[in-house]
């Protein structure tokens, strides 16, 4: 009579089965599956990094956006107080040369 053992492992992430047959000679099957968990977490790790990069480079370019707003916006404001100043001096040349 020939005798025949199975044995199976499943630790959640290996799934093996071994059978023994006792005919005379000996036969062992080993099957092996893996269950792709490196390979998930892998791609989530590939995912983080590419949306940490985005918002990296994206906040980057806001700052310097904002700090050329900001070097404009004060641009203006000197050029705006220059002709104030401008129209001031002529208005008071004017009434100089009228009150003479």
């Amino acid at each position: 009579m020939a005798d025949e053992r199975i044995v199976e492992r499943d630790d959640g992430v290996t799934a093996e089965r071994v059978t023994e047959r006792d005919t005379g000679g000996t036969t062992t099957v080993i099957e092996r599956r893996g269950g792709g968990g490196g390979l998930i977490l892998g791609i989530i790790a590939l995912i983080i990094v590419v949306v940490g990069a985005f918002f990296f480079l994206s906040e980057s370019r806001s700052d310097r956006a904002k700090d050329d707003a900001i070097t404009e916006a004060a641009k203006s404001v000197g050029e705006g107080a220059e002709k104030v100043g401008d129209a001031a001096e002529k208005a008071g040349d004017r009434i100089g040369n009228s009150v003479q």
